[in-house]
């Protein structure tokens, strides 16, 4: 078993972001779903009554990493300092997951790094980038990119 699973935090759209994902990353699964209580007699607290009865919690994998998805109101939003490598064998796969993270929504920034729809933070990297940076050049010309383009380096 995964001995850390990273539990990320969305206002009221935990299943549809998993599902998400899942249609990104072809190799995932949801493996459980958790909902709130129907009533305040059942443990809701005041700031949870517009939750009962709705999806409390979505487990799933994607590429073997489990993750937990938690509804929990619009108190915290994602922001850039944690993000989600994708070390990718070529610029056909860095292009993929490129187009799939930025559609519906998404943005570019810089240095292959990403939001997508739910404003979750991603890096779209070459396998090799740790290589490809000890080229000559190579950090500024990695600054001056939004998607990495591996032939540029």
């Amino acid at each position: 078993m995964q001995k850390i699973i990273p539990n990320l935090w969305f206002d009221s759209n935990a299943q549809e972001a998993a599902e998400y994902y899942l249609s990104v990353f072809k190799d995932g699964k949801i493996i459980n779903i958790t909902y709130y209580p129907n009533s305040e007699t059942e443990g809701l607290a005041d700031f949870q009554k517009d939750f009962a009865g709705k999806v409390l919690t979505v487990e799933f994998e994607i590429l073997g990493m489990r993750f937990i998805g938690i509804n929990a109101g619009p108190i915290f939003k994602f922001n850039e300092a944690i993000s989600l490598m994708i070390p990718c064998k070529d610029q056909t796969e860095i292009d993929y997951y490129w187009e799939a993270l930025t559609s519906g929504g998404g943005q570019e920034s810089v240095c292959g790094w990403l939001k997508d729809r739910y404003g979750l933070s991603w890096q779209v990297s070459p396998e090799n980038w740790a290589e490809l940076n000890k080229r000559p050049g190579a950090f500024k010309k990695m600054m001056g990119m939004k998607k990495i383009i591996i032939a540029d380096f």
